[in-house]
């Protein structure tokens, strides 16, 4: 009876798995063909944060940008979720899912939190959960990538994953949700943990190796945010000797108002010193 219990459970996941996948492609198909359709359901920082439309935070996981995105987002779902659905089960799986993109999709928020017109699509932070939760589960297992022609073993993908899409953040190149990838990565490893946390006590070293860039990473991101987001930190800094010399060399009413927006459009008024934050209160005022 046991063994036809454990072979139950794995024709569900099996057959969940293939509905996620089904589904996922269904909407996403619709997104695609109608923009109308996807403007409602994709990830939009003012449409959160303002409006509280807060199911986008899920629904944009079940659009996509094209056909490749879907395509090989869903190989990943479809590749590992098997192999994870099978260990934690049915229940504990869409825990997983779920909770990875939500968590992915909060992180991608808090780095977005000033970027009012960014707008995302993809289950990338929940299949990024999958996939850590299956490297913290077996780290010496084999991983490869449909367009190499070697594998790698799953902590060295896992740390790889992590340094890339830290990179990915502060750069903002290409139309990839890096945010999303890392936060949902590293949201799927501690909820498998929370699941199994014997798996903390066996693969310490994989969870330090993956933990510690992004906990550095999350440091700098909250102390010095400039350093992190899409301009860089010495533009950043080219941009504040650039204001020192012209407080020596006064600008026009204008120009300077022009100035103090621009900079808190790039960098939020959060990085507006006092003397700035009265002086655009007055210069808004008065223009």
């Amino acid at each position: 009876m046991e063994n036809e219990a454990i072979i139950a459970e794995l024709h569900g996941v099996e057959a969940i798995t293939t509905i996620f996948v089904l589904l996922i492609g269904v909407i996403s198909y619709y997104g695609i063909r109608s923009e109308s359709f996807e403007d409602k359901y994709v990830f939009e920082v003012d449409k959160i944060l303002i409006d509280k439309e807060y199911y986008r935070l899920i629904s944009s996981s079940f659009l996509h940008s094209g056909w490749w995105h879907l395509g090989f987002n869903m190989y990943a779902l479809y590749a590992f979720g098997q192999s994870v659905g099978a260990v934690l089960g049915l229940g504990n799986f869409f825990a997983l899912y779920f909770g990875s993109e939500i968590l992915g999709s909060l992180f991608s928020l808090y780095v977005h939190r000033n970027h009012g017109d960014y707008r995302a699509v993809g289950a990338s932070g929940a299949i990024s959960g999958v996939i850590f939760s299956y490297v913290i589960m077996a780290p010496s297992a084999k991983i490869g990538l449909v367009f190499l022609p070697f594998e790698f073993p799953a902590w060295l993908f896992g740390f790889l994953f992590v340094l890339v899409s830290i990179y990915g953040v502060k750069k903002q190149r290409g139309n990839i949700g890096h945010d999303a990838h890392l936060g949902g990565a590293i949201a799927g490893m501690l909820l498998t943990i929370a699941i199994y946390p014997t798996l903390l006590v066996q693969n310490w070293d994989t969870f330090l190796l993956l933990f510690i860039p992004f906990v550095i990473f999350l440091v700098l991101l909250v102390r010095r945010p400039e350093m992190m987001l899409i301009d860089g930190y010495f533009k950043y800094r080219r941009n504040r000797f650039k204001q020192q010399y012209q407080e020596k060399k006064p600008m026009s009413e204008a120009e300077e108002l022009d100035y103090l927006l621009e900079k808190v459009q790039k960098y939020g008024i959060q990085k507006l010193s006092r003397k700035e934050k009265r002086r655009l209160d007055e210069l808004s005022g008065r223009l």
